[in-house]
Formats: structure tokens, sequence, C-alpha cells
């Protein structure tokens, strides 16, 4: 991940710069202590009497023996120095038999005073250092906090997203469990409407027959309680048959003369009791097929009016569920998309 690739990075840029400031530290202690050395000996009460009287021959002899010692012990003191090209320009001017000592000390308080500027330089920037230190540190901590917050949040989204997905999951299946309920009722609604229409088709199939057994025997045992069937126009064909059917009946008769009438019995008693029991019991069947008819339709209208209802309920629970799986989706998609947002900002 970006951020943590660059904290490590920055740690172990600090730690090389940090090796890199001590031995730079102990480079320039050394330097220092190897200029104050030189200062040291060619500040000497001897090695100044030495470059300033004025001696005879043989004392300037001596004078420069000694004097060659004190350049040879100088620049034994600047070899226990790292490189550096000024010291080694003073280096040279000891090794020259031209230039003075007052010169050469000169250029080492010049050199003293310089190295005294970069150490002053090198003060500050350590200063500095040590203050984008500081600020990377409190950089490092406010990042790890960044992170296990939103490695909070990442865990929090996934926990959400997985909970919406069983939540759609379930709406779905609910409304496929519900269209299924749906069709299963208008089935079971057109069978229990075909068998009440069938039902009533019966009964009143039976009622007419029962009405017109009723009325047959009334035209014999109640004449005047019997209804003639109504009467129907024939057709012209009907018409023309039965004519001629008369006229052969008319010439029949006109040849041949009637024959005598047949014996006959006593005169018929009608069963008028029986008769009234029949049709008694026959307005009985009549009574029980139109209470069994009034229940058939009662019975029709309340399944009509719960079936009505329940696909009533049944489309406004589709609604509500489609809604709410949309709402959910959405959210799961919100959800998703701050995930991999997060994801990104801690990368």
């Amino acid at each position: 991940m970006e951020d943590k690739k660059f904290l490590a990075d920055l740690d172990n840029t600090c730690a090389t710069k940090q090796k890199e400031w001590d031995v730079r530290s102990k480079t320039r202690s050394e330097e220092l202590l190897a200029l104050s050395d030189t200062i040291k000996i060619l500040n000497d009460d001897d090695a100044l009497e030495l470059f300033k009287k004025a001696l005879p021959a043989v004392q300037l002899f001596q004078t420069k023996v000694t004097a060659i010692e004190v350049k040879a012990q100088a620049l034994q003191a600047l070899k226990n120095s790292h490189n550096n090209p000024k010291i080694d320009l003073i280096a040279l001017a000891l090794r020259g038999k031209s230039v003075s000592f007052e010169k050469v000390i000169a250029m080492i308080d010049k050199m003293v005073v310089l190295l005294e500027e970069e150490q002053s330089a090198d003060d500050n920037k350590k200063e500095v250092c040590e203050l984008q230190l500081d600020k990377a540190e409190d950089d490092l901590k406010t990042t790890e906090t960044n992170i296990a917050d939103l490695e909070n949040s990442i865990s929090e989204l996934k926990d959400k997203i997985a909970t919406l997905e069983d939540e759609i999951a379930d709406l779905v299946k609910g409304i496929k469990d519900l269209d299924s309920q749906v069709e299963e009722a208008s089935y079971t609604r057109k069978e229990e409407h075909e068998d009440f229409v069938a039902l009533m088709a019966q009964d009143a199939a039976a009622k007419e027959i029962i009405s017109f057994a009723k009325n047959r025997l009334q035209k014999f045992y109640n004449p005047s309680m019997y209804k003639a069937p109504p009467k129907r126009e024939l057709s012209m064909e009907e018409k023309m048959g039965l004519s001629a059917t008369f006229i052969q009946l008319h010439r029949s008769k006109a040849l041949e003369a009637p024959p005598p009438p047949p014996a006959t019995w006593d005169a018929y008693n009608r069963k008028g009791e029986e008769s009234n029991g029949v049709m008694q019991m026959m307005d009985m069947i009549v009574a029980d097929l139109d209470k069994e008819m009034q229940e058939a339709q009662v019975n029709e209208d309340e399944a009509q009016k719960e079936y009505e209802q329940f696909m009533q309920d049944s489309g406004n629970k589709r609604i509500a569920d489609s809604k709410s799986m949309q709402n959910k989706q959405a959210a799961k998609a919100d959800a998703e998309s701050a995930l991999g947002k997060d994801k990104k900002k801690r990368t």
C-alpha cells in the first residue's frame, strides 16, 4: 500500500540520514581536533621564538632544524583528518619552503572560521531535520489512526453489504412465493367459480324438470292450475305436412263408415290425495334446490370477495417489497462505492 510504503521509505531515509550525520559529526570533530593540534604546535612559544628571533648562523641552523620538526608534526596532525581540499591546501603550504608560518597560521584561522560557519549551518540543518522527523512521526501516527479507522469502516461496510444481500435475496424469494400464491389462488378461484356455475345450471335444470312434471300432474289432477306451454308457430313445411295428412284422413273417413264404439269400464276414480303428496314432495325438492342455490350464491360471493381482497393485498405487498428491494439495491450500490473509496484511501 502506498501510504505504508511511503512511511517505510521515510523511516529508512531518516535512519540513513542519521547515520550520515553521525559520520559527518565524527569527521568534523576529528578535523577540528587536527586543526587545533596544528595551531597549538605552530603557536607554541618555542616555535614562535624560532620564527621571530634573529639568530646567528649556528643558531639559525638549529632553528631551521627545529622548524622542520614542527612542520613534520603539523603535517602528521593534518594527516589524521579525512580528505578535505582546504586541509590539503594547508598541508601543501607547510611542505613549501617559501611560505612562512604566519601565512599558514592565517590560512588555518580562516579555515577554522569557515568550519565554524559550516558547523553552524549543519546545526541548523540538523534542527530542521529533527523538526521534519517529528512531523513525520506525527504524520505516521495520524496515518496509522486513519488506516485503523478506514479498516473499521471497510469491515462495517462489508458486513452491511452482506446483510443487504441477504435481505435482497429474501425479498426476491418472497416476491416469487407471492406470485406463486397469487397464481394458485387464481386457479383455485377459477375452479370454484366453474363448479358454482355448473351447480347453478344443474339445480336450475332439475327445478325446471320438476316444475314440468308437476305441471303435467296438475293438468290431470287440477286442470285449473295447469299452465299450458307457450304456443309455437309452425313452420311452412310443418303446416304443409299437416295439411296433407288432414286431407288424406278426410278422404279415408269419407270412404269408410266409422266403427261402432268399444265397450267401456266404469268411471275412473282419480287418486287426488296421492297426487297431492307427490306434488308436495316435488315442492320440497324444489325448496331444497333453492336453498342449495342460495347457499352456493352466498359462498360464491364470499369467495369472490375474499379473492379480490387477497389480490389487492398481494398487489400492495408486491409493490412494497419491490420498492424495498430497489431501496436496498441502491443502498448496496452506495455501500459498495463507499467500500471502494475506503480501500483506495487505505492504499
